[in-house]
């Protein structure tokens, strides 16, 4: 489907959004299309705070320097992930939302946790009490097994925290959240959607994508929503159209604080470097967002090896804007060439655009090594984010020369 062929309209407003799904045979089919829409930017609903214990915990990185925190002050650790698994691999992941200690105290080793028998050659080991947000992400499957491993990650490099010999109310029932709506404002239905707002009816498959077009009738960025109607009336816009409420406006919108990323993107795609220097962390990371739709559009040409590219370090202040800021070194403004640890080692390997071997001149390259010198990707080595990215690109077979 040429999303072209929907992006205009004999009416005096332009298209500025258009929901598609696929069908059975993997062809996209219009749902409808509209001049705008409210609800895109929400704030996340906050997740009730729970309380939870790591039990037996042998702490690592962030964690153990919690541990060794003398004055037992609360300490927040952000976001921690729990992966849960077996001696063969991982089952489940969780995320435990905006961790903070509440305590910290040494196992006692003769009233062991219901689920381990510890062994007296086993090392100190800690109850870490915790105070979060729970929720279990995608992908996880299965049950957890009989004699399950806890592995701990935490920081803003999800850099391994630990491990634990059980999680005291992980497996707590949890409602599913409501819904959030979302208002497709002078919409123009098709069928399907059209009969969905004069009755109720449910769909085989119940998702949809809703395309987010630029000025130039691109699609710039894609959101999943429900395509359950709640509320269908002649739209505020006039001219035949519909105010159609979605009762489900899907997960994972943008929040408000990032609404100017947006805006940056829908005049078109960025065509100058840097322009993501502006922004905030939160807001550099929206940037990397953005560049994941577009980054098969147009399709990718044949890797480029060789030569010598030049990196601007002078805004690389955090994680998100060396990833902005090297992507715009090997493939220019925009592009995108992964947005944190894994994803840029994956583009590494090839089928991005570019790969090694070639030769990186990274200008003003210590404003990174001082900005990132606490960010540590790897707790063994001690190496901060920005000597681990210098390590990879070695390894790949990238001439780094730091200016």
């Amino acid at each position: 489907m040429r999303i072209a062929e929907h992006s205009e309209w004999d009416r005096g407003l332009p298209v500025r959004y258009v929901l598609v799904q696929e069908d059975e045979d993997g062809v996209e089919q219009v749902w409808g299309r509209c001049a705008g829409v409210e609800g895109l930017f929400v704030e996340p609903v906050p997740l009730p705070r729970e309380v939870l214990t790591l039990r037996g915990c042998v702490p690592d990185g962030l964690l153990r320097d919690v541990v060794a925190d003398a004055d037992g002050a609360p300490r927040g650790l952000g976001d921690v992930c729990v992966e849960v698994g077996d001696d063969e691999q991982p089952l489940q992941w969780w995320t435990l939302v905006d961790a903070v200690v509440v305590a910290v105290q040494p196992s006692p080793a003769d009233q062991p946790h219901p689920a381990v028998q510890p062994h007296p050659a086993d090392p100190v080991r800690y109850d870490i009490v915790l105070g979060a947000g729970v929720t279990r992400e995608e992908g996880s499957w299965g049950e957890p097994p009989a004699a399950p491993r806890f592995e701990l990650f935490a920081g803003p490099t999800a850099a391994r925290a630990g491990s634990c010999l059980a999680v005291d109310g992980l497996d707590a029932p949890r409602p599913d959240p409501a819904p959030v709506p979302l208002e497709l404002i002078g919409c123009e239905a098709a069928e399907p959607l059209l009969v969905g707002t004069q009755r109720p009816r449910r769909w085989a498959r119940d998702r949809a994508d809703l395309l987010v077009l630029d000025r130039h009738g691109a699609v710039m960025a894609s959101r999943t929503v429900g395509l359950a109607v709640s509320g269908a009336r002649p739209s505020v816009l006039g001219d035949g159209l519909e105010d159609i409420t979605l009762t489900d406006g899907g997960d994972g919108r943008p929040v408000p604080a990032v609404r100017p990323v947006w805006e940056q993107w829908f005049r078109g795609p960025p065509a100058e470097p840097n322009l993501w220097a502006p922004y905030d962390s939160r807001g550099r990371q929206e940037w990397l967002e953005l560049t994941t739709r577009g980054w098969r559009t147009p399709a990718p040409r044949p890797d480029r090896t060789g030569g010598e590219h030049h990196l601007d370090g002078r805004f690389v202040t955090d994680v998100p804007g060396l990833h902005c800021a090297m992507a715009e070194a090997l493939l220019g403004p925009g592009r995108y060439f992964g947005r944190e640890w894994n994803a840029f080692r994956d583009c590494l390997c090839g089928g991005f655009g570019v790969a090694p071997p070639f030769t990186l001149v990274w200008h003003d390259s210590e404003v990174a090594r001082h900005a990132l010198a606490d960010v540590v990707e790897d707790p063994e080595g001690r190496l901060s984010y920005f000597e681990e990215v210098v390590r990879l690109l070695e390894r790949c077979g990238v001439t780094v020369l730091l200016r």
